[in-house]
């Protein structure tokens, strides 16, 4: 995942007061769209510093939401995974692929008090402030809400493997499609796989307005790409 061009992943530090204001403009858009949405969707956005993914699952019993956060050039890959009972978020956890790798596990029980809060940096355990827990939680509420308001405005994440030939993307659902990109991120596309000997991962987001390039890297997306069924 490291491997991104431009791309990797992180828990967005420097971003977060941005995509306060990326939800606000998407949920006046979501006004004129329906409320059913599937139960499993995949989204995302560009920022100023990278690109995010998320995928997220809607149940009965609450919302599991996996956020990746690719910066441009500087700044280490990390997914942040949360999940809410109800309204109420029961779990953060972080894993940010620098060097040294870092992972932060937050628990918290069914009234939202904190249970087990634990950081681990390079195979050493430490504890969590109240700040640094209170900032994590900040940062959950702050993505569920431009999740909501991407899965309103039917904005849509699709990723694959690149095919040069016919400037296709067998998508890691197993579609072929051509996206309808702009042509300077068809450009963008043919020149990274010029650089490399396999096809090229894509990742874009289509939306009623119109389609985005996300990333382009070497990394195989459908790997670890998250299913319904296994998320």
């Amino acid at each position: 995942m490291n491997s991104f061009n431009e791309g990797a992943v992180s828990p967005l530090l420097s971003v977060w007061h941005r995509v306060s204001m990326l939800a606000g403009a998407l949920l006046l858009t979501a006004c004129s769209y329906n409320s059913s949405l599937p139960p499993f969707t995949a989204s995302g956005f560009v920022d100023d510093q990278g690109a995010v993914r998320i995928w997220r699952k809607d149940a009965a019993d609450g919302v599991h939401m996996l956020s990746v956060f690719s910066p441009w050039r500087n700044g280490s890959t990390t997914t942040s995974e949360y999940r809410w009972q109800g309204d109420t978020l029961s779990l953060i956890e972080l894993n940010i692929y620098g060097k040294p790798a870092e992972h932060i596990r937050v628990r918290f029980d069914d009234r939202g008090e904190l249970s087990f809060m634990q950081r681990e940096v390079d195979g050493h355990k430490q504890q969590l402030s109240t700040d640094q827990i209170a900032l994590y939680r900040y940062r959950a509420e702050q993505i569920r809400q431009t999740s909501d308001a991407l899965r309103q405005g039917r904005v849509v994440l699709r990723q694959g493997r690149w095919h040069a030939a016919e400037r296709t993307v067998t998508t890691c659902e197993g579609e072929t499609v051509k996206p309808d990109l702009e042509t300077w991120a068809m450009n963008h596309i043919e020149r990274r796989q010029s650089r490399s000997s396999a096809d090229v991962s894509v990742a874009w987001l289509e939306a009623p307005e119109g389609a985005q390039l996300l990333l382009v890297a070497n990394a195989d997306f459908c790997h670890w790409q998250p299913t319904e069924k296994n998320f």
